[in-house]
């Protein structure tokens, strides 16, 4: 019997990416670094491509 990995977006998973720099590199519990990261990722975003 198998059994299916759940769902996880891209964006989830670039969240998690950065929470994970962040709590390596910072004393941040696990939920702030989520959110800071959910921050960060927002502005780069909206750097537009060109500056990117």
């Amino acid at each position: 019997m198998t059994t299916a990995a759940p769902y996880i977006s891209l964006h989830d998973q670039r969240v998690r990416l950065v929470a994970d720099a962040l709590m390596r590199n910072c004393e941040l519990e696990d939920e702030a670094a989520v959110t800071l990261a959910g921050h960060a990722l927002d502005a780069l975003d909206h750097i537009p491509e060109k500056v990117r």
